[in-house]
Parts: C-alpha cells; structure tokens; sequence
C-alpha cells in the first residue's frame, strides 16, 4: 500500500522540557518507580492493588500528585484514585471503569491550576467512555473527585485502549479511543476528542474497515507526536499519520494484516524507541492454544518491515512480558504477569519469584538487534510484584509543534502539501464570505471535505462523491469569526491540507 506522507516545507523543532510530570509510576501489587533522578531510579510502593489499568501524575518539580487504578474481578465499578500520601481521595471510588490493562489515563486541564480529567472506559458490562474531574485544590492538597462517571459515550463496547497526545499548540489535548464490539464487526473506528479550556468537544470519528474490532486491541504514539502505532491479538500491525492540528488519522500503512486462519502472531503490545525508528513489541499466549511469548523488533526505516523483525526474547507459559513503556530515562521496561492458575489476580502471598519481581529493561532502545541491550527480569521493584500493566501516561513534555499551522506561540504558519500528485487550492473571498476550494489530479472518488479552527475543533465537514481528478465546493463562512482556518481535504487515496484566513 502507498504511504503518502505530509511534510513541512520549513525544518520544524520540538519543544524539550524536562520529563517531571512522568517521573513517578504507580503499578501492579504496590509497585512503583521514582524516576526524579533519571540516571538513578528507585523503586517505591503504592496503595495500587491491580493487574493492569493505571495511570499516574506528577507536578513540575516532580512530586507525586495522584495516582489511579482499575481494581480488578469485584464489580463493575473498578476504578480508584489515590492521592500522594497513598490514600483514597475524597469520592475517588467507584469509577466505571474495568479490570483491563490500558483503560485509564491522565491529562491536566488546560488553563486550570491542579486540576485534572481522567479518562477511563469498560469493556465488558460497563459499556461506553466516561471521565471524573479531580480538584488537587481541595482538602488542603489532597484533593477530590468532583465530577464522577460523566459518560461521552453510551451503550457502546470500548476497547481496552486509551491514548492521550498534546494538541499542536501546547496547550490543550487530544483523547483517543477505540470501538469494540461482541460480533468482531471490521469497522476500525477511532473516536478522537479535543480537550480545550472551553471543555470536551464532540468527537472526531473515522472509520477504516481494515481490522476487527475487538476487545484487545492497542496503539501507541511515537514520541514526535505524527505516528499511531495499531497493533491487535489477530495480528494486525498498521501504522497510521496522526496530525496534531486537526486531530486527523490518516495514510494507513499496514505492517502486517489480520490473520483469518493458523494463527501464530498474537500481538499484545508496543512502544517506539526515543528516536522513533524501531518499535518494540510483545507477544501473547491469552486465549490461544500457543505457549511462548515473545519480545520483537521492527526496524521501521527498513524497506521491508516485516523482514526486519527480530526476536529479542521468548519465554514459555507461565511468564507473559504484556506492557511496555517508554521511561523517563529514555529505556523502555516490559511488565510479565505470572498466571499461577485460576482466578489469576490478586498473587497468593505464596508466589513471589524473579518473574513478577521484577521487570525487564531496554537500555539502548535505538540500537538495533543485540545492542539495543535488552535485559530480562533486571530492574527489582523492592519487594513488590508486578502483573500485565504499567502506567498508561501521555508525553506531557510533548509541548508544542513549532512551525505548524496550529502553533499559536510560534512564528511562522506554513502550508502543509501531500506527496500524492495531488494539489488543493483554497480562496476566502471577503466580498462573497465563502471559501472556495479546488482540488486537481486527486485519486479517490470519496471525498471529505473538513475546516477546522485554529485549537483543531471542527466547523465544517461535508462528505461527497466526484470524478477524478477534480474536486470543487464552496463554503459560506459568513459566521467565522476572523482569524486563521485549515482545511483538510480527505480521500480513500490522499489527504490534502491547507490554511487560510478570514480577515
């Protein structure tokens, strides 16, 4: 499949921050990580009690702010939130959300001081997206839930997969989350939702019809923000554009396709290295007659990337390295669950060995094959165990895309152009107060035409059929107000984007 790849015609940096509000890490069976001092981190201990789903926050200097957790096999009602001192805040129990593995995470609310939104879905009975508002302000520092179990989704199954990546300006973020469904339909839907200081903007739903939507899916960001890594237990692995202006997936390139029979590529989970060229990923046995999981890498500058997979590790059952993250200290860890036998969680006090003590480290992630100095089973966590998760936390250092259109603290707004062929030509007339889009030498007859404000909410969409190669439509901008508009224009072939301002 032809990859079509949006490029800047200005060279682009990325905001450098320091890396303190992910400096600490709260997982598994009252695990946890202090990564203050990124050349020497130091096991800590949580109130955390859980198998999977979590997600903590640090303020800028560092410290622990709260923590949360998916509770795992009492009720539907699972998760938890606990502050720095280790202790249920106030109304912090019983979120909606489930014992899975990636269904919760954390984003600071833009323009609000110590405050914050966690976002969490279930994927068994408690079905749809909810998030709870968390006010650090309140009982002298230690917080409360203020907001519970406001649903943006209902009736709808979610996939255990939750990803938050930082707006291009900065400032506010993006929400993403999967469909699932109990008849394994292939719609492949992404639901994407801006969070601005105005709030929670409806979605952004795009639907691929390239991979079932299941329960166990994943994806990941790479760490500039432009790519979405999918990867599922039928043994998809697509990696698709994501633009953090507008909040649009695009340009599909799939890796390796579902497998319909003989199924051996039971992809569980993954990570890119720091410099974006390799991505990590585990293996899984669940619910699957195999017995050996894995640890692979993909050289993602290769010509070929599925020939260029390496297997760094394997063991047997009972062992199943599931997560993997990219720290702090710029290595990435894996997390193994130890299935000592039914129910599976919580551990017995009896089971305690290297496996579940322990987790595994990457020290040189952007080294290919044996130097990239995977050691398994090496990072102690002092005593206490881990299971399949750890900590579901965004880039907040990300900062912002300097250079973008939508980089409202930079200087410079440039064009972005698709190297398909293709060519979008966009005019405001302020006499006619109407924008007038032209498109030549396009390839798909299914067009989506998109104008987005400058923090990436939509205000127009229109989708319609045309004969190649042109495209034409008009847009009455009459209730814009003035400022700086883009334009995406969306086909099953390309995605053109353009700018314009209405004076």
């Amino acid at each position: 499949m032809k990859k079509y790849s949006i490029i800047i015609f200005l060279f682009c940096s990325y905001s450098v921050f320091s890396q303190n509000q992910n400096s600490t890490w709260i997982f598994g069976d009252s695990a946890g990580i202090d990564f203050s001092n990124i050349n020497n981190p130091l096991p800590l201990f949580s109130s955390m009690d859980g198998r999977g789903s979590c997600a903590s926050i640090s303020d800028s200097s560092g410290n622990l702010v709260f923590y949360c957790y998916n509770k795992t096999g009492i009720n539907d009602y699972s998760t938890f939130v606990y502050n720095y001192m280790n202790d249920t805040i106030q109304n912090g129990n019983d979120l909606n959300g489930q014992g899975a593995f990636n269904q919760v995470t954390i984003i600071p609310i833009p323009n609000q001081t110590n405050n914050y939104y966690i976002f969490y879905n279930g994927i068994f009975s408690t079905q749809g997206f909810y998030y709870s508002l968390v006010d650090m302000n309140l009982n002298a520092g230690l917080g409360s839930v203020v907001l519970k179990n406001i649903p943006l989704i209902v009736n709808t199954r979610m996939a255990d997969c939750v990803r938050a990546i930082s707006h291009g300006n900065g400032r506010d973020w993006w929400i993403v989350a999967k469909l699932s469904s109990t008849n394994l339909t292939q719609i492949n839907r992404f639901f994407v939702f801006l969070i601005s200081p105005s709030g929670i903007a409806n979605p952004i739903i795009q639907d691929f019809g390239n991979a079932t939507d299941g329960d166990f899916q994943r994806f990941c960001f790479n760490n500039q923000g432009n790519k979405i890594m999918l990867v599922n237990t039928l043994g998809l692995m697509t990696e698709y554009d994501f633009d953090r202006c507008t909040g649009i997936i695009s340009n599909p390139n799939m890796i390796y396709p579902e497998q319909t029979s003989n199924l051996s590529r039971f992809l569980w989970e993954g990570s890119y290295s720091p410099n974006d060229s390799i991505i990590y990923v585990t293996t899984t046995w669940y619910s699957f007659p195999n017995d050996t999981s894995r640890l692979l890498q993909y050289n993602l500058y290769a010509s070929n990337i599925p020939a260029s997979c390496d297997t760094l590790f394997e063991i047997k059952h009972p062992v199943q390295p599931a997560a993997v993250r990219l720290a702090p200290d710029s290595k990435i860890y894996i997390s193994s669950y130890y299935d000592w036998g039914f129910p599976g969680y919580p551990y017995p006090d009896s089971v305690y060995n290297q496996y579940n003590m322990n987790l595994g480290v990457i020290n040189s992630p952007d080294n290919l094959g044996a130097a990239c100095n995977f050691q398994p089973f090496s990072f102690y966590l002092g005593g206490k165990r881990t299971y399949s998760g750890l900590p579901n936390n965004p880039n907040y250092e990300l900062g912002s895309w300097v250079g973008s259109p939508c980089d409202t603290l930079g200087v410079g707004m440039h064009e972005l152009e698709v190297k398909s062929g293709a060519t979008l030509f966009v005019f405001y007339s302020i006499d006619w107060q109407k924008l007038f889009v032209n498109a030549q030498n396009i390839k798909g007859k299914n067009c989506v035409l998109q104008v987005f404000d400058i923090n990436g909410r939509e205000i127009f969409s229109s989708s319609k059929k045309t004969e190649p190669p042109y495209f034409t439509q008009d847009v009455n901008c009459l209730s814009y107000a003035k400022g700086m508009y883009i334009v995406s224009l969306r086909t099953e072939k390309e995605m053109l984007v353009k700018k314009f301002v209405k004076d």
